[in-house]
């Protein structure tokens, strides 16, 4: 049977920084409760994050400044409309990256994930124009998983090479979670503007024994936790709930589900967990009983991009595989809606 490789990734942000911004707008949706002010400040200290990246700042100028506007925030319809206009944007700068120097006409399958925005005809297409990639490529769109959707994906593409050894897919995931701020008085809501931003991941899959090797995928549906992480389309933009247990159902899920994907492999040298929030790696970390430099990778991409939905754990193996050792043995694993834990194992190739 044909192995599939992660040949290469490559990433794209918006331009602007926004994380101090949506701090303070945290803060003024709670200026009149202390107590709940000095819960949201403590979290904010402990986050681990520093950086964000959205297509305008809360409080920015031009469009930003008539986007959100206190007392009047946009509708799903205003929000789609940016999508439509700053999603296909990134996507090309991603794919441009990603494609440098490759022969376009060989690209023969594109894969797309997203679920912060939707239209049609829709990204898959623009790509196609915009980065000259042949009219006849195959398409398949995967929306509205939430952050594991890259993993699926991946899958995907693992599939798609092992029946069609000659086949290079394109596999993209692009998330603009900023355009879904919203005002509100629920601190679990505001406590989730915490950890959002916007990015864009795209990677080469394909036979060529070059970069990560595909070898498993597997699943752990984590038992009465469906309520825990919802994401529901509503007349102001895409409601997100993350829940303050979702890190103790991680730590227990994965603590009794581990043998599902640890057992009877190779040690694991490299891990690319999705940094679904500082709290959440930790529960990780505890779960698998790893050495607390495991996850730096991890850590690292929390603090310098927030958690950008189904890209995240993309941009985590992107930093891995530039300096991973010829055959080091990895994992990788997120998290979404279910509460699902998708899994990954691979290996560098020699």
């Amino acid at each position: 049977m044909t192995d599939a490789f992660i040949n290469r990734i490559a990433t794209a942000l918006p331009p602007h920084d926004v994380h101090q911004g949506f701090l303070d707008f945290g803060r003024r949706m709670l200026e009149d409760d202390n107590r709940r002010l000095a819960l949201f400040n403590r979290m904010a200290e402990r986050s681990g994050i520093s950086h964000r990246y959205s297509h305008f700042e809360p409080e920015g100028e031009g469009d930003a400044a008539h986007f959100y506007r206190p007392g009047a925030f946009p509708g799903t319809g205003a929000r789609m409309k940016l999508f439509e206009n700053f999603a296909p944007h990134l996507a090309t700068e991603a794919a441009e990256r990603l494609l440098a120097g490759e022969d376009r006409d060989r690209i023969t399958h594109l894969i797309v994930t997203c679920c912060t925005g939707f239209f049609a005809p829709g990204i898959d297409l623009q790509l196609v124009e915009r980065c000259g990639l042949s009219p006849a490529i195959e398409r398949t769109f995967v929306g509205f998983m939430g952050c594991y959707a890259a993993i699926n994906a991946l899958k995907l593409a693992r599939h798609i090479v092992r029946s069609e050894p000659g086949a290079r897919v394109l596999a993209m995931n692009l998330e603009l979670c900023t355009l879904h701020l919203h005002e509100t008085s629920d601190l679990e809501e505001i406590l989730s503007f915490l950890l959002f931003g916007d990015g864009c991941a795209a990677a080469l899959i394909s036979a060529d024994r070059i970069g990560a090797r595909m070898d498993s995928f597997k699943a752990a549906l984590l038992p009465g936790t469906a309520e825990l992480i919802r994401w529901n389309i509503r007349e102001q933009g895409f409601d997100m709930v993350l829940s303050g247990g979702v890190p103790g159902a991680i730590r227990s899920g994965l603590a009794q589900a581990r043998s599902t994907f640890l057992s009877d492999e190779a040690p694991i040298e490299l891990w690319a967990v999705h940094p679904g929030g500082r709290t959440v790696l930790d529960a990780v970390e505890g779960a698998l009983e790893l050495p607390s430099t495991a996850l730096a990778a991890s850590r690292g991409v929390l603090r310098d991009f927030g958690n950008m939905s189904s890209s995240t754990v993309m941009f985590v193996l992107d930093r891995l595989m530039r300096d991973a050792a010829p055959g080091a043995s990895g994992c990788a694993m997120a998290f979404g809606p279910g509460l699902v834990a998708e899994t990954m194992r691979f290996r560098m190739a020699a």
